[in-house]
């Protein structure tokens, strides 16, 4: 079977003389809002590919063998979610590679996809779940669900955030955008590692925390008047350590399981915690969702940092519909 397996990833290097999909993000700007992807962080770009279609976009960090982010444009979920099968990224282990993800084989996994990238046994009986930075929830084809299913989108998440807070999150974003978002909505979700590196299985970086922010230039002019801070951006943070400090995400211990929390901010905010914890200015939207010729009179990070303060800045509310 091992045999069977080289050669078939053999013979997908041979058969695809495609532009390569691992080390470029040009086939795949379309998921980026005006074409621009996130600024301030070094990493293996991966325009990820399924059934010969780009699904989304990943920043990947070899060294950590999980994604800083993923970035995809959301789409009205249907349906029950799809059957799980994992999957990982060929040219990460050979750039000659197809650039098609591709499913895990039964029995031992070549050594070069093992060095290259998270496998099933990193995963398998240990304390943390698979966690997915793009959701299967937040897309309405099966074969776009399918496609979140690789390990070069995911990343080591307790299961009482992904099941919980951070499940919570991404309804109520799923909630907003199906409702009021007219156009595109582009979505960006990445990790915050520890001060100090935390590793699954010495192999795979542990993130401190996750966090999400979408962008949706063209939205509903009738938004309830609660919900018009939540629009064109929005972002939050969620923590994946009980034990971690609060001064990014406090903790409600109000709740049954606490230390899972989540956080939601205005986008300068979140770059601003992005900026202060991973030592690098860091974008995440060009110019802020929104085109020059829409700025507003007082630019928005400015009114932001005039509103809450450099430091003493308060989580805003997200309001249910």
């Amino acid at each position: 079977m091992v045999y069977l397996w080289q050669a078939l990833l053999l013979a997908l290097s041979v058969w695809c003389c495609c532009k390569a999909d691992v080390g470029d993000f040009t086939p795949c700007t379309h998921f980026f809002y005006s074409g621009f992807p996130p600024k301030g962080l070094q990493g293996v770009p991966i325009c990820q590919r399924y059934m010969n279609k780009y699904q989304f976009a990943t920043l990947y960090s070899r060294s950590h063998r999980r994604p800083w982010f993923s970035a995809y444009v959301f789409s009205t979920p249907t349906g029950r979610r799809p059957k799980v099968e994992w999957k990982f990224e060929p040219q990460l282990a050979n750039p000659k590679a197809d650039g098609n993800m591709i499913p895990f084989p039964p029995g031992k996994v070549d050594q070069n996809v093992a060095d290259s990238q998270a496998i099933q046994l990193d995963y398998i009986n240990s304390s943390y779940t698979r966690g997915h930075l793009n959701p299967s929830l937040h897309h309405q084809l099966i074969q776009d669900r399918e496609s979140t299913f690789t390990l070069t989108n995911v990343v080591p998440q307790k299961a009482e955030s992904n099941d919980g807070p951070w499940e919570g999150m991404e309804n109520r974003v799923s909630q907003y955008l199906r409702t009021y978002c007219k156009g595109d909505a582009y979505v960006v979700t990445g990790v915050i590692p520890y001060r100090e590196e935390k590793w699954l299985r010495n192999r795979v970086g542990i993130p401190e925390y996750l966090w999400s922010a979408y962008c949706c230039p063209s939205y509903s002019s009738n938004l309830p008047h609660r919900l018009i801070s939540t629009f064109p951006t929005f972002a939050a943070i969620g923590r994946n350590d009980p034990n971690s400090t609060e001064e990014i995400v406090p903790i409600d211990r109000n709740k049954k399981i606490w230390g899972y929390d989540v956080r939601y901010m205005p986008l300068p905010m979140l770059e601003m915690f992005l900026q202060q914890r991973l030592g690098v200015a860091f974008s995440v939207f060009h110019n802020q969702c929104s085109t020059p010729s829409a700025a507003k009179p007082h630019h928005k990070t400015d009114y932001i940092s005039k509103l809450y303060g450099s430091n003493k800045i308060s989580a805003q509310e997200f309001p249910l519909l």
